[in-house]
């Protein structure tokens, strides 16, 4: 699925993260049809599959490196990506916006599939001091990687510049001692 979908480049006129008009327009092809109507079969439309994790289909963000596509996930509410495989900088933009990219195998990703096909209500449960998925319907869990700076982000709610203030003191003192 390539950022086109993700966000259509005309919404990216706006330079901001104004997350109610990027999550708004999140998937806007697919969600609604050209008069602005909803697609009523579309699955984001659907009730059953609100949530914040999102299980996309294989090779996620592919296509043009736009930061307004992770932008666009996170304004939706999304927290986690579900996929066998992201593009590497749209994988490090969705880190950079407080989005999990939980890569996993093929075979799991269409297992989860067919799980939440089979229920909507399936839970999947992200574990990220462990680095695991589980479907919960099955009982089978993944492994995932994830850069260990990044996980320590995650886990503490810091950006890049916070995680820097939070490292004050300590910069300073080497500044002092390599003048």
């Amino acid at each position: 699925m390539d950022t086109d979908q993700i966000i259509p480049a005309r919404f990216l006129k706006a330079t901001t993260k104004e997350e109610r008009f990027f999550g708004e327009n999140l998937f806007r092809d697919w969600r609604y049809n050209a008069d602005g109507t909803v697609v009523k079969d579309f699955v984001l439309n659907n009730p059953a599959y609100s949530g914040c994790i999102l299980v996309a289909g294989k090779n996620f963000g592919s296509g043009s490196s736009r930061e307004h596509a992770a932008w666009a996930i996170a304004g939706y509410g999304f927290r986690v990506v579900i996929s066998s495989f992201f593009a590497d900088i749209h994988k490090n933009n969705e880190l950079n916006n407080f989005v999990l990219p939980v890569q996993v195998s093929e075979d799991f990703l269409q297992e989860l599939f067919e799980s939440i096909e089979a229920d909507p209500k399936t839970e999947v449960e992200v574990d990220l001091p462990h680095q695991k998925v589980t479907n919960k319907s099955t009982g089978h869990s993944e492994q995932f990687e994830i850069n260990g700076y990044k996980k320590h982000c995650l886990m503490h709610g810091l950006d890049d510049i916070d995680f820097l203030q939070t490292s004050k003191d300590k910069i300073e003192t080497w500044e002092q001692q390599h003048k």
